[in-house]
């Protein structure tokens, strides 16, 4: 299948305790990290930064482990996701008014294990979730 539109997001941590927390989002069943389109002449990790700051309200991500990713395979009508890895140290969640939708995109976001995550996500997600859980436990 052709790719038709790529997106980039973040699969965002933090270390609660000394384990590590994923943040998900869900928008009605569907569980995922923050992400978004690329816009043209946008860098992948410039999107995944945009698009994760306005999903979240978060700033100030930090990627020490580098610029680090994995893609989705090709899904829907064509698309493929890019996650990067990063981290979020401190912030309060928040789930802004989309301009162009008048409501919040996600109705619920939570912090979540590995375990409860695994739980919840989808097939396409949870092979991104299990990349992340690999790299952290590196």
């Amino acid at each position: 299948m052709q790719v038709k539109k790529r997106s980039a997001g973040i699969v965002v941590t933090r270390h609660i305790k000394g384990e590590t927390y994923y943040l998900l989002l869900r928008c009605y069943r569907y569980w995922d990290f923050p992400k978004g389109e690329i816009e043209p002449g946008e860098e992948p990790l410039q999107a995944a930064c945009r698009e994760s700051e306005e999903e979240t309200g978060l700033t100030g991500f930090l990627f020490p482990r580098g610029e680090v990713y994995t893609e989705t395979p090709v899904y829907g009508n064509g698309k493929v996701a890019r996650y990067y890895l990063g981290e979020s140290p401190a912030g309060d969640v928040a789930l802004p008014v989309s301009p162009e939708l008048g409501a919040p995109e996600h109705h619920e976001f939570r912090w979540m294990s590995y375990a409860e995550a695994q739980s919840l996500v989808n097939d396409r997600i949870r092979v991104v979730l299990d990349w992340a859980q690999e790299q952290v436990s590196n």
